[in-house]
């Protein structure tokens, strides 16, 4: 009887474990939901480091004693301008926006703000994304809900538009909105 080397056996158990992996992924609650170990957590400080001319983000503007909103953007997405008019809407509306821009240059980036309007009370400047890491930040854009104490209600990961913001970030804006009066 020929003997069976361990190799031979090999592929077939990885492409079963790639199988088991993305059947389990498949029925999923939410497939398309990215988790966040933020939720429930107080926010981590962000940069010092404001974009040009624009206030720094300080550690009160984090626990503002109302629900705050804090936006990573970058000048470069398309995604992030597209929701830049909701933005400038909610500010307008009295809603604190705190802008992290992240992986981005600080000429187009103030110039972005300058030619657009700018939403936030403070923008903060992270070149190297790594405020946008210990916020576990995948691409911008990205909105977290912060309650009155700074802790992080919920976060969302794309652009402020369409009907997943309204279904989702909507709502759950609301919720904090009520939690916090």
């Amino acid at each position: 009887m020929a003997k069976v080397s361990p190799l031979m056996i090999a592929p077939p158990l990885i492409f079963a474990g790639f199988v088991a992996l993305a059947g389990i992924g498949m029925f999923r609650d939410d497939p398309s939901r990215l988790p966040s170990t933020m939720i429930g957590q107080s926010a981590p400080a962000i940069t010092p480091l404001a974009l040009g001319d624009y206030p720094p983000v300080t550690a009160e503007a984090l626990a503002t004693g109302e629900v705050t909103l804090v936006n990573f953007w970058a000048s470069w997405c398309p995604p992030c301008r597209a929701e830049h008019p909701n933005l400038l809407e909610m500010a307008a509306a009295g809603m604190p926006i705190i802008g992290v821009n992240f992986k981005d240059t600080e000429g187009p980036a103030t110039s972005y703000l300058h030619d657009d309007g700018n939403p936030f009370a403070a923008v903060a400047y992270d070149p190297q994304g790594r405020t946008a890491i210990d916020w576990g930040v995948t691409a911008p854009p990205e909105t977290f809900i912060l309650d009155a104490e700074g802790v992080v209600l919920f976060r969302f990961a794309g652009p402020l538009i369409g009907s997943d913001y309204e279904q989702r970030f909507v709502p759950a804006l609301e919720k904090a909105m009520g939690e916090g009066s």
